[in-house]
């Protein structure tokens, strides 16, 4: 996905939900603080949302721009309509959101997680694409360690996944 397909479904997401405030919650959100992220980011071509003041409207979105819609097929990337529970963040994160607006969002604005924010909520997630993101975003030198374990600490997290989180962050910040 490009910074411009993501502009293009916050406008899309917008018109659809009657909310001017979109929040982008997955890996595409790294386009909100880094439009020209490097290509290993940007793998996905989906962008998970939710309409910031009426989230109850995330399946408008989805049935509208989602997967295997016209607007897919058109367009050849999507909108996930996700709710604001879909990712586990720190403390704090919606004073840090990245506000994306241009003539394509047509006067709605994206709310794009900050790298750190975004980064934890893929090492939550686990998942083995979300481990490659965060690897890439280490390498990278996109991420400062002492801001994601300061953040991590505000975290509510059950022990034993927080203990896997730890681990996925030292395993990545040693890599050569």
């Amino acid at each position: 996905m490009t910074r411009k397909q993501l502009e293009h479904i916050i406008g899309a997401a917008a018109a659809i939900s009657g909310d001017d405030e979109i929040v982008v919650v997955g890996s595409q959100a790294i386009l909100g603080q880094f439009p020209d992220a490097p290509v290993e980011l940007l793998m996905s071509n989906e962008a998970d949302v939710f309409p910031r003041h009426h989230p109850d409207r995330a399946d408008l979105i989805d049935g509208s721009i989602g997967e295997l819609s016209p607007f897919h097929d058109t367009f050849g990337y999507y909108a996930q309509g996700v709710g604001p529970e879909t990712a586990t963040l720190p403390a704090g994160w919606e004073s840090r959101l990245i506000a994306v607006q241009s003539v394509a969002t047509r006067g709605a604005v994206g709310l794009c997680l900050e790298v750190h924010d975004l980064a934890l909520s893929k090492y939550v997630a686990g998942r083995d694409k979300d481990d490659a993101f965060c690897r890439a975003l280490v390498a990278r030198g996109m991420l400062d360690r002492g801001t994601v374990d300061a953040r991590l600490a505000s975290m509510t997290l059950d022990p034993a996944l927080r203990s896997a989180v730890e681990g996925r962050i030292k395993a990545h910040f040693a890599a050569p």
